[in-house]
């Protein structure tokens, strides 16, 4: 739905004598204003249209016709939609039009009441990229059209627009034609028709009770700067106190990269400032359902509402200004029907937000927005507690605004500054993990292939070598290729477990049992090389847990190969497992061995670790071993850490296995195996267990 044909074009073929004026945008901003000021000063309930290119340019005047729907209930906006425009039937009718309605390149405003009429019809020449404009360009658009006081014309100007609006929101039918029966001649639509087609042959009289054009213009503006004169007045005196308190805050809370105090500098700064009864700021975003008052301002004798939990999710209030992204005031909080009203489903009531103002001895209330690009980050709100209610002035509302636009930015730059600080650890921990990696895989893979290489190149060079020494080539070339083969299977293993590519076989298993074979896996391994004294305490009456068993066995070798290798053979090891809750058993492989420094509890699980450094280790490795343990207990869903009194007093790793429950499958992959995926894992199975 749009129309061709535009609102000044209909009038200039009914009033064919008028001449369009031309205006720029800053003029028909100073009538505007001031036509819309006639309403607010008046005592009158007038019909008002307005119609507004674009949303953006209705959202800088919303305000204003808020505070006009207060004065009369026949008030109707049109515009553009662009973000969340719409139609709706709030304070004021909202109009959406198409588009490509010519109404987008149109600026009126009509106002009809029973003692006087203005209208203010104007179309836009030649449109520039809009996107693009800046202020200056912005103000110097031109327009070309008419302002009158001329009540027949007025009367005509809100006739069509009426039409326009029951076009696009036939809903609203019957309360257009009560303002036609208010407003309009009953017979205007037989006038209209009958006039445009006298055109050529009649004569109006446009100039009756009109004055002059420059005339009128002139008479305009001097109200416009008069009403502004006063404005200025009034808040000329508190124009100093306002940017010193807006400099004082900006000031204090840019010299802080915290966010709670920046709050807190805000807040104190802010209720000194206005001197409210009550200033509070809470963090919060539009999808939390409460929050929690942490920073608060107080005036002398108010109860303080500090720690409080404060309802946000079915709150109608802090719902309307998320929906607004403006500050929202209250008065009077006993008579605004918010606070009265029913509620509707998924709100508060009425009655349930009356109990938290009285709780809080709140009469009159504001609420502000801390926005940053769209971005909600917390909420202002000051709170007036009597004896009398207060109207909250338009200059006050603007001094948070700013305020609060200053804490956003603030907000983000503290933000990103802690963002930056994570991302330099990170860096630093990846630039720490790549030169171990080096070193680690450069000594860990040279010393054995150096060994291996001197070993071949004997047997190779020396025919005449004794059978006793070959032998002894071939072992020492075994067990370094063998070492070798250990660290590659490692990084191996480790890829596989981060990456999520590990087929998980859960199944029900006897700990005492796995604990019994990783025991027998570690002394076959270490079957020529003395071994600390290992006690194995754990008891064989245990529940079934839930694991991979494979997986369950190399997390308590590794384990037990870590406590070995930094224990002394005179010192001991042990193997415990208690049960602390009904879900899950906790195992712990305790050492006497050289012990962890309490800082470094965390670190010793990260990739290539080395608590000695990689090139000045007393024992071989990789690193990779506790780090492979943490990935094995995490699939499992169970958790894993370390105790230590620091160096020389032992070490005790801990980890949690499952409790078996009939109610847990007894296959579970993850991710899900395809059942040829299964076929080749059981045929790869065979085929090693046959080599």
């Amino acid at each position: 739905m749009s129309r061709s044909k535009s609102v000044l074009t209909q009038l200039l073929q009914i009033f064919p004598q008028w001449r369009p004026q031309m205006y720029f945008k800053a003029s028909l901003t100073a009538l505007s204003h001031a036509m819309e000021d006639q309403v607010l000063a008046g005592s009158e309930q007038p019909l008002v249209i307005a119609s507004f290119q674009r949303e953006r340019f209705y959202r800088q005047e919303a305000q204003r016709y808020r505070r006009i729907a207060q004065k009369s209930n026949q008030v109707y906006v049109l515009a553009a939609p662009e973000a969340e425009f719409k139609n709706c039937s709030q304070e004021y009718e909202t109009i959406a039009f198409a588009p490509d309605d010519t109404l987008t390149t149109e600026w009126h405003l009509v106002v009809l009441g029973s003692s006087y009429a203005s209208c203010l019809i104007c179309q836009e020449k030649g449109i520039p990229g809009r996107q693009q404009m800046t202020a200056s360009v912005d103000n110097n658009r031109r327009f070309e059209g008419m302002s009158t006081f001329d009540r027949q014309v007025t009367q005509y100007a809100a006739h069509i627009l009426l039409d326009t609006i029951v076009e696009y929101r036939p809903e609203l039918k019957e309360k257009v034609q009560i303002a036609r029966e208010k407003y309009l001649p009953p017979d205007i639509a037989s006038q209209m028709v009958i006039q445009q087609g006298e055109t050529d042959n009649t004569t109006w009289d446009v100039t009756h009770n009109n004055p002059d054009p420059f005339v009128q213009r002139l008479v305009t503006y001097l109200q416009a700067g008069q009403y502004k004169l006063l404005k200025a007045n009034r808040s000329l005196a508190a124009k100093e106190q306002k940017e010193r308190l807006i400099n004082s805050v900006t000031t204090a809370i840019r010299l802080s990269l915290d966010p709670d105090e920046i709050l807190q500098i805000a807040v104190q700064k802010l209720g000194e400032g206005l001197g409210v009864c009550r200033c509070l700021v809470y963090r919060c975003r539009e999808t939390d359902t409460t929050a929690t008052i942490e920073h608060e301002f107080l005036n002398q004798g108010i109860a303080s509402i500090k720690g409080q939990t404060w309802p946000l999710k079915h709150n109608p209030l802090f719902q309307e200004v998320v929906e607004l992204r403006d500050a929202l005031t209250i008065n009077n909080a006993t008579r605004d029907s918010r606070l009265t009203d029913t509620a509707e489903e998924g709100k508060l009531s009425g009655k349930s937000l009356q109990i938290l103002v009285n709780s809080c001895s709140i009469l009159s209330w504001m609420l502000v927005p801390i926005l940053y690009r769209g971005r909600l980050l917390g909420m202002l709100e000051l709170h007036h507690c009597g004896p009398k209610p207060m109207t909250w002035k338009e200059d006050d509302v603007g001094l948070v605004n700013a305020i609060a636009t200053q804490i956003g930015v603030a907000l983000i730059q503290a933000e990103a500054y802690a963002n930056l600080q994570d991302l330099n650890e990170q860096l630093e921990a990846l630039d720490r993990t790549r030169s171990n990696l080096v070193a680690i895989t450069g000594h860990e893979l040279r010393t054995p292939l150096s060994t291996i290489q001197v070993c071949l190149e004997s047997l190779a060079s020396e025919p005449d070598m004794s059978p006793e020494l070959r032998q002894v080539m071939l072992n020492t070339a075994l067990q370094d290729a063998e070492r070798m083969r250990k660290l590659v299977q490692d990084f191996l293993t480790l890829s596989q477990l981060e990456s999520g590519r590990v087929e998980w076989n859960i199944e029900a298993l006897n700990l005492h049992e796995c604990v019994e074979l990783s025991l027998s896996n570690v002394r076959a391994r270490h079957k020529e090389t003395p071994l600390p004294k290992i006690e194995n305490r754990v008891k064989d009456e245990l529940p079934l847990v839930k694991a991979d068993g494979e997986w369950l066995v190399e997390v308590l070798a590794k384990l037990l190969d870590n406590a070995c290798k930094f224990t002394s053979e005179e010192g001991k090891i042990s193997l415990e497992v208690s049960c602390n809750n009904p879900y899950n058993l906790e195992v712990t492989v305790a050492d006497t061995g050289r012990g962890i420094e309490p800082k470094r509890l965390e670190t010793v699980f990260d990739r290539f670790y080395q608590e000695e450094g990689a090139l000045r280790r007393s024992a071989g490795g990789t690193g990779l071993g506790l780090a492979i343990c943490r990935q094995i207990v995490r699939g499992w869903g169970g958790k894993i850490w370390a105790e230590s009194q620091g160096k020389d007093h032992g070490s005790q790793f801990h980890f949690t296995v499952p409790i078996y429950a009939d109610q847990i499958p007894s296959q579970i992959s993850r991710p899900a195996m395809s059942h040829s995926h299964q076929l080749r894992k059981k045929a790869k199975g065979k085929s090693k267990k046959t080599s």
